[in-house]
């Protein structure tokens, strides 16, 4: 009884302050509990909850620290126009002019000063400044 009430306890703090390593503690305290259901002794409850507690806390942490820092894959927004292709409308300069982009009309203007792109090419977008998206 006395490792369901610790792992209670060890979950308050999980919730208050969502630092995992409580969690894992938690779940080790249950394991102690489990030990002490099947009739392992007081010596046996400890080293199970000391065990699992870091066991959890030596491989998940660091699992969740790698995904944590990661990221996120799923790029949106503008972001998700960087790199794709678009068709040109009207003729784009360094000046201005209209491309197709994801099914949508936009301004475009070459990224190169010099370059001229005629209707029907394809460029790539490489940046977009506020409603102007810069090809390539």
């Amino acid at each position: 009884m006395w490792w369901l009430i610790a792992a209670v306890g060890l979950g308050i703090p999980l919730v208050m302050t969502a630092l995992p390593e409580f969690g894992m503690l938690a779940v080790g305290a249950v394991a102690g509990a489990v030990t002490a259901g099947l009739g392992g002794g007081a010596i046996l409850q400890f080293i199970v909850f000391a065990a699992v507690s870091v066991a959890l806390i030596a491989v998940v942490r660091p699992i969740a620290n790698r995904h944590r820092h990661q990221s996120p894959r799923l790029a949106s927004g503008i972001d998700a126009l960087r790199g794709r292709s678009a068709t040109v409308l009207e003729r784009v300069d360094a000046d201005g002019g209209r491309i197709k982009l994801a099914g949508e009309v936009w301004s475009a203007r070459a990224l190169d000063t010099d370059q001229v792109y005629e209707p029907g090419r394809q460029v790539d977008v490489v940046e977009i400044e506020g409603a102007t998206a810069v090809v390539i």
